[in-house]
């Protein structure tokens, strides 16, 4: 089922990173292309000038565009398929599609490892791509992780390994997409603005597995209970990881080892201790990627130094500095509740969190619950500080700082924390009622906090 769009019209809506990656597949592709994006040039001109002598079609600043003559739409992963453009693109039978579905229906031959969940997709993904980069296999990391998949797709071979960071947005606009293996890492309420409620987010992320039959492999993790309830939905073959249970087949933890059971033979690979990454949660995103490597026949020895030397990725519990004895980490990929629940655990306390952002529709009761006594003082800023305040004062914790920057959430935490403490920015929200995305807002904390050390 290889596409062939030469000559097609295809608009792709949205100019980002993936937008600029679709542009230039397409183009090498021979497609006639058409970019739409509410943004006006200026606000674009990064993007615009990567493709600018592609003979694109610039409709900017606006998505009123003609689809008379469109074949074709490639949506970028933050457009909600709500858009009018979209509704009437439906109407007229046009198919909206995202990036991912077209490099599956370029490449349906393929090595693509896909990853989601609600939490860990990013870390899993990129130890991932450095167990098979140190395993001197060709591989791209591609997706969510912030490179585009199509431009690598038309510059790859077919033996290519393709280890994708695919969320939900990029997931719902799947069709035929069938990853050789597909991983859900965990579910929990998320992006319900977006999805409206949780049934249709779960829906979104099961596309990764839903095309997929026994020649090919999905990882569940087998200590989230939706996603063992989805036994039953899954026709290809099932793998299993956990932190908490020892399983008859399947990449777990035993007697302070991470053993992999083929169904015959249990082989120990490394002692957890040994393992860089910090935190529970990141136990579980390494089980998830020792059984993908697994599956995929990497050596063991690989692996294991891999998980020795692998610290994790940019945002996520990222140490930042040491300034007068008080430690900062940045957790701007913090993004949700369980998300930040996850950071507040990895660290040792006294902690002082700075947290808040754009509102999802998300509750922070098990948020607030989780300090255990390990948050000392809580900085809130972003559209969400009031709702998470007064949530906190609900459940006793009153130690309480509005502000209405980073800049300023950084100066207060320096002020209220003393040798020893650790300052965690972990937002529990996304970044896009101050910020273009959590990497701006990761940056603009790691700013503040070097400039304290400069004054």
């Amino acid at each position: 089922m290889v596409m062939d769009i030469r000559g097609k019209n295809v608009l792709v809506l949205g100019l980002g990173i993936s937008g600029v990656s679709t542009a230039k597949a397409l183009y090498k592709l021979g497609a006639n292309i058409i970019i739409s994006d509410l943004k006006k040039e200026e606000e674009l001109i990064d993007y615009v000038s990567e493709i600018r002598d592609l003979n694109v079609r610039f409709f900017l600043g606006t998505n009123d565009v003609p689809l008379e003559y469109i074949d074709l739409i490639i949506k970028s992963p933050g457009i909600p398929l709500t858009v009018d453009l979209i509704k009437e693109a439906n109407r007229r039978g046009i198919e909206v599609i995202s990036d991912i579905e077209l490099a599956y229906r370029i490449n349906p031959d393929n090595n693509f490892i896909a990853i989601t969940g609600t939490n860990g997709k990013t870390t899993t993904t990129a130890l991932t791509g450095e167990f098979f980069k140190n395993g001197d296999l060709p591989t791209h990391v591609v997706g969510n992780i912030g490179v585009g998949i199509l431009w690598n797709i038309v510059n790859s071979d077919n033996e290519d390994i393709f280890v994708i960071e695919a969320s939900s947005f990029q997931l719902e606009s799947t069709v035929y997409f069938n990853p050789k293996v597909s991983v859900i890492l965990n579910i929990t309420p998320d992006h319900l603005d977006w999805h409206k409620d949780l049934e249709a987010y779960i829906d979104a992320k099961k596309k990764i597995f839903r095309n997929q039959t026994k020649d090919e492999y999905t990882i569940l993790n087998y200590d989230d209970k939706l996603l063992r309830n989805m036994e039953k939905e899954v026709a290809s073959n099932l793998i299993w990881f956990s932190r908490q249970y020892e399983l008859p087949k399947g990449v777990y933890v035993k007697d302070g080892y991470i053993v992999i059971n083929d169904g015959n033979s249990v082989k120990a690979l490394i002692k957890t201790d040994e393992i860089k990454l910090l935190g529970k949660h990141n136990l579980e995103n390494v089980l998830a990627s020792v059984s993908i490597a697994w599956i995929m026949g990497l050596d063991m020895d690989t692996m294991k130094y891999v998980l020795k030397t692998f610290s994790g990725v940019e945002h996520r519990i990222e140490y930042v500095d040491t300034v007068n004895g008080i430690k900062f980490y940045n957790d701007s990929k913090g993004t949700n509740p369980d998300a930040s629940i996850k950071a507040i655990e990895a660290l040792k306390s006294p902690i002082i969190l700075i947290a808040g952002g754009h509102d999802k529709g998300n509750e922070f009761d098990e948020f607030i619950l989780s300090f255990n006594n390990k948050v000392k003082a809580l900085i809130l800023l972003g559209e969400t500080k009031y709702k998470i305040k007064n949530t906190a004062i609900k459940y006793g914790f009153n130690n309480i700082y509005i502000v209405d920057n980073m800049k300023e959430a950084v100066i207060k935490s320096y002020e209220l924390a003393k040798t020893g403490d650790n300052v965690l920015l972990s937002p529990a929200c996304a970044s896009w009622d101050m910020y273009r995305s959590f990497e701006e807002r990761g940056k603009d904390f790691k700013k503040a906090v070097h400039s304290l050390r400069e004054e």
